[in-house]
């Protein structure tokens, strides 16, 4: 534990298309070696891509009244579809994010796995890190369409991150004997 003060929190400005701190924050995972651009392209492609896939659900599967097609002139998202998008999002980190983990205590000469829960900041830090890793371990072409069919796959409850969660919570739940260490 360090001895000097904590560190402070790094004020992250919003997305410029949605106004989103999450997203910005999302975004800043995605980027890699500084290319923000082509982060900024990756996920506002990835949500165009789920926007369609939400809408083509909805239209296919049930009656969609006043559907609108998402794709504009240059590939321009309306009002509409940014506010769903952001919904879509939070859905989805809300899927992935874990609510207990377990931490290694060493206990008398043993080391345990004591489960603790997760706070909300680093519960979704959690989220959109397995949301990228597993993505890109998709075989989809593009990395837009890999986090596109991971976003979708996680809505449904399925896909790797939200596996990973699952496997997070079956271990928390296998050690819950030893949470009287938890202090």
């Amino acid at each position: 534990m360090s001895r000097r003060k904590a560190a402070s929190k790094r004020v992250i400005l919003p997305d410029p298309l949605f106004g989103s701190q999450s997203l910005a924050k999302f975004m800043n995972i995605v980027m890699q070696s500084g290319k923000k651009a082509c982060a900024e392209k990756i996920v506002y492609g990835a949500l165009e891509k789920l926007i369609e896939r939400v809408h083509s659900k909805t239209s296919s599967g049930d009656s969609a009244k006043g559907v609108k097609a998402t794709k504009k002139k240059g590939g321009k998202i309306d009002a509409n579809d940014k506010i769903l998008a952001l919904e879509l999002f939070s859905k989805v980190l809300d899927n992935i994010r874990p609510t207990v983990e377990v931490r290694s205590r060493r206990v008398g000469g043993a080391t345990y796995q004591i489960p603790v829960e997760v706070k909300t900041d680093r519960g979704i830090a959690l989220a959109m890190r397995w949301l990228v890793t597993y993505s890109s371990s998709r075989g989809e072409k593009t990395m837009a369409l890999r986090l596109a069919a991971e976003m979708f796959d996680a809505m449904d409850g399925r896909g790797g991150a939200v596996k990973k969660r699952e496997d997070i919570h079956k271990m928390a739940k296998a050690n819950q004997a030893f949470a009287h260490y938890r202090w």
